[in-house]
This record gives structure tokens, C-alpha cells and sequence, in this order.
């Protein structure tokens, strides 16, 4: 069994490949050849417990992850948990990884993937709200799927910028220019100065200003919305978009972003489009043009850790990282 922990997983991936297997995953879901049960929740209190397995003819994986809101004031990570990799035939567990990192990865690769299908290729702009580890890995993401000039912060409760700023452009390395990063006052203030905006937050209330207008144009990608009582996006988005585009029927029922104006009516199911129709193989859709408003809204799934995870083992097996246990 091969054990890889955050620094052999970093070793043995690119941003660029992680992006290339995400969109692998989209064409997979389209296909239907797979088996991927709806993901079972627990909540206690605050705290969730989640698992997500998923079943490929050549192998299958769970992933556990905890979900604890209070530990960041602890100092500790507010996602954990590991990925179990196993062979399709025998079942063995071939790999366990850290879980958390997988997540950052995956998901962070989710919205290069939106970038590169929902954003104008022009775009040189990009404002995170809610600045913790998830907007971390869409910036880096960010960065790679565009040639941004501009990256923009927000964070609705105070924050240390100068060393994210500083572990940001180390995690971007010396041999790139980096965009200019500066941190804005208020959600409205990033809103208007970004073309892309990502929304990474727990919030019950959207964080984007309710305003027609200063969100036309925009390009919106909504991550951090995973259950129906949070929202990330106003009512104002159902003015400027025709459609959604998300991963599964499922997102419907999860995130509030689309279960709300579900059930409002500002939204209808014929509005709800899946990203993986858009993708055929070695094929991705036409970028929008400038100007163009678009909302792409990701709760992940299963199928999205089972591919990378198997990416990331295959890769390390190859370039010998990890430590081999015999249990």
C-alpha cells in the first residue's frame, strides 16, 4: 500500500495535468459509465462527516472528510480527511492519501476547469471572496488557466494578507510573472474590478452584492455553497444568465445557490445545465465573449477525487514518491 502525504502529492501532479483529468471526469459523468451513490452526510452540531465513494470499471475510491468550522480559530485545518484508492478486481486498497489536499487540489482544478470553459480568453481579472485555503488553489488555478494581470481579495472577517499574498506568489514560483494582488475593502469594490469573481465561503446570505448591474458582464464561479441552507449568489444573477451550468442533477438539491431560486422561481430545471455535455473528447466549448455574463456552480462529486487521486498514485508510482507499507 503506498501512503502519500501532501508533499509527494504535490511532487507528482502539475496544475495543468489535475485540470486535463478533471475535465476526463466531466466527459466520464456525461458517459454514465460509472457508479457514484449520492455522498451520505452526518452532522453533530457544527461538525459534518462526509463520504464519497465512486466506482470506475478499473478501480474504485472513498474519500472521509470532516468538516469543522471552528478549527481554523484552533490553528487547525477546517476540511481533513483521507482518500482510499482500490483495485477494481480484488478490491485491494492500493493507496491512502491525504484527503484535505486532495480536496484543495481537485477543486481548486474545478474552477480552472469553469475558467477555462466560462470565462472570455481575454480575461485579465480575478477577485476571490473568502480568503482561506479553497481561494488559495482557484487563484493558483486562476493564474494557470489565464494570463491575469489583477487578483483581487476579499475577506468579510480580518485577515493576515501580506503573508497569504507572500505564500501565494512562492506557490506560484519565481519562474512566472505574477499578477498584482491587491486587497479590496468590500465585496462591491472586488465585484467591479474583477472579471472573473470566485466565491469560496460557508455563508447562509450571498456575499456578491444584489446588484443587476455591477455584475453584468461578470463571470461567477460558486464553490463554496455545499449544502441548501448556504448561498453564495444573489437573486441579481437570474437577471443576467440564461442558464447554470453545474456537475450533477444533485447540485439541485445541495447547494442553496440553486435550490433557493429553485424554489422561488427565478430559476427552472430547464435553466440547469451540466458541463460534462459541453465537453466531448479532446474537446472543450467556446470560451464566451467579453462582456458576456456567466455562472458556473460546483459542489463536487466523487467521480472528480476517484480520477485525480488515480492520476496522482499513478504519477507517484512512476516517479517513485510515497512510502510503501505492508500492513
Amino acid at each position: 500500500m503506498l501512503i502519500l502525504n501532501e508533499k509527494d502529492m504535490r511532487s507528482a501532479v502539475s496544475l495543468t495535468q489535475v485540470m486535463d483529468q478533471v475535465e476526463e471526469a466531466y466527459r466520464i459523468f456525461a458517459s454514465g459509465d460509472f457508479y457514484m451513490p449520492d455522498r451520505p452526510s452526518v452532522t453533530h452540531g457544527d461538525n459534518t462527516l462526509l463520504f464519497m465513494p465512486c466506482f470506475l470499471k478499473d478501480g474504485f475510491g472513498t474519500k472521509f472528510l470532516t468538516l469543522f468550522p471552528n478549527n481554523p480559530k484552533k490553528g487547525l485545518k477546517y476540511i481533513d480527511g483521507l482518500m482510499l484508492l482500490n483495485d477494481g478486481e480484488t478490491g485491494k486498497t492500493l493507496s491512502i492519501m491525504d484527503g484535505s489536499y486532495l480536496t484543495s487540489l481537485r477543486t481548486g482544478a474545478v474552477g480552472g476547469v469553469g475558467i477555462r470553459c466560462f470565462t472570455a480568453e481575454a480575461s485579465q481579472s480575478l477577485g476571490a471572496i473568502g480568503i482561506g485555503t479553497q481561494a488559495f488553489y482557484q487563484i493558483l488555478y486562476g493564474v494557470e488557466a489565464r494570463e491575469l494581470k489583477d487578483v483581487y481579495l476579499f475577506n468579510h472577517s480580518p485577515k493576515d494578507f501580506d503573508t497569504y499574498i507572500a505564500d501565494l506568489k512562492a506557490a506560484l514560483g519565481s519562474d512566472r510573472e505574477h499578477p498584482n494582488f491587491h486587497v479590496c475593502d468590500s465585496a462591491e469594490d472586488l465585484v467591479r474590478h474583477s472579471e472573473i469573481v470566485i466565491t469560496t465561503t460557508t455563508s447562509a446570505q450571498p456575499v456578491v452584492p444584489n446588484d443587476p448591474d455591477l455584475l453584468r458582464g461578470k463571470h461567477f464561479i460558486g464553490i463554496g455553497s455545499y449544502k441548501p441552507e448556504m448561498r453564495e449568489l444573489p437573486d441579481a444573477i437570474w437577471q443576467l444568465v440564461d442558464h447554470v451550468y453545474t456537475e450533477m442533477p444533485f447540485a439541485c438539491e445541495e447547494s442553496g445557490d440553486l435550490s433557493q431560486p429553485l424554489s422561488k422561481g427565478l430559476l427552472t430545471l430547464d435553466q440547469v445545465k451540466f458541463l460534462g455535455d459541453l465537453l466531448t473528447e479532446n474537446h472543450r466549448p467556446k470560451p464566451p465573449e467579453k462582456g458576456e455574463t456567466t455562472f458556473f456552480k460546483s459542489v463536487g462529486m466523487g467521480l472528480l477525487d476517484l480520477k485525480v487521486a488515480q492520476l496522482i498514485y499513478a504519477e507517484a508510482v512512476r516517479k517513485g514518491l510515497g512510502q510503501q507499507v505492508v500492513f
